[in-house]
């Protein structure tokens, strides 16, 4: 019986605390984008984009607006 229970929670225990880990690791990346606008060029080159130097300061204004670094609270 214990060598079906413990894999399962192992499962879900592991599930639970990798999605911790990557919102945690793309919340830290998406703030170094806003900060730093060639991390952002390299990023849309890599979508198939080439963004001119007004692209580029809209697309770090609307994500400083978004604010990724603190999560939202209602």
């Amino acid at each position: 019986m214990w060598g079906v229970i413990i894999p399962i929670v192992t499962l879900i225990v592991g599930l639970i605390i990798g999605f911790i880990v990557g919102v945690f690791y793309l919340r830290s990346q998406l703030t170094k984008m806003q900060n730093d606008p060639e991390t952002l060029q390299k990023m849309a080159k890599q979508m198939g984009y080439n963004m001119n130097k007004q692209q580029m300061q809209k697309a770090q204004q609307m994500m400083k607006n978004q604010n990724f670094a603190k999560p939202r609270r209602k």
